[in-house]
């Protein structure tokens, strides 16, 4: 008898404990300002009370900031923690970074941002940004729109209860990623849909409107 490979243990907790969908991924933003500051500030955070409305009032005051020139400008003369109102110097740093990288490469709008990351050379730049690891880059690449897994606590959590508890973070993603078409899902919403089962929905329900509808992915 064969012994199921990670991604079939992991489609089959998905299949037992979700059912069959549909999953929708997470909603992203087209601001170039609030995707950038989604990535640097959302870790270890509860995205919904903390950082939600943070980035929904910079999307609301700082419309210039749309892209990443506007954003840039607005970083020149204004203080990104005041502007937050969250006062941490390491997560200022990483969205100042993100920024002069992506400013660097010609990168400038949402639309801008999801082709750029199709390229693994690019994905590899972001990497020089203190701060900024696998997780993170994944995971700004579903706040444009890439549909991809980006592997946190909680999706951990959900593959150690489906009996995988070791993987490293490229094998759980590739589990996460054939499960998903094994079951015929998009891995952006398959990921979300397992996330959320983990965090908790009313802690971490996705919004009615506007914002990214995760939470701390830390």
């Amino acid at each position: 008898m064969t012994t199921p490979g990670p991604a079939q243990r992991l489609a089959l907790h998905i299949r037992t404990t979700l059912g069959d969908g549909p999953f929708h991924p997470a909603r992203g933003w087209t601001h170039m300002g609030a995707v950038i500051c989604d990535a640097g500030f959302h870790a270890r955070r509860t995205y919904r009370s903390t950082i939600l409305p943070r980035l929904r009032r910079l999307e609301a005051q700082w419309p210039d900031a749309a892209t990443v020139r506007g954003f840039r400008a607005r970083l020149a003369t204004e203080d990104l923690a005041v502007a937050m109102d969250f006062n941490s110097p390491g997560k200022v740093a990483i969205a100042h970074g993100i920024t002069g990288l992506l400013a660097a490469a010609g990168v400038d709008t949402h639309d801008d941002l999801h082709a750029w990351l199709g390229h693994q050379a690019n994905r590899t730049a972001l990497r020089t940004v203190k701060g900024v690891g696998p997780k993170t880059v994944d995971y700004i690449g579903n706040l444009v729109g890439r549909s991809q897994v980006a592997v946190d606590v909680h999706l951990r959590a959900f593959a150690a209860d489906a009996g995988l508890p070791r993987l490293g973070y490229r094998q759980l993603q590739a589990a996460y990623e054939e499960a998903a078409a094994l079951l015929g899902h998009a891995p952006g919403g398959l990921e979300h849909a397992g996330w959320r089962f983990k965090a908790g929905p009313a802690k971490n329900a996705a919004p009615a409107e506007g914002g990214a509808g995760q939470a701390s992915r830390s």
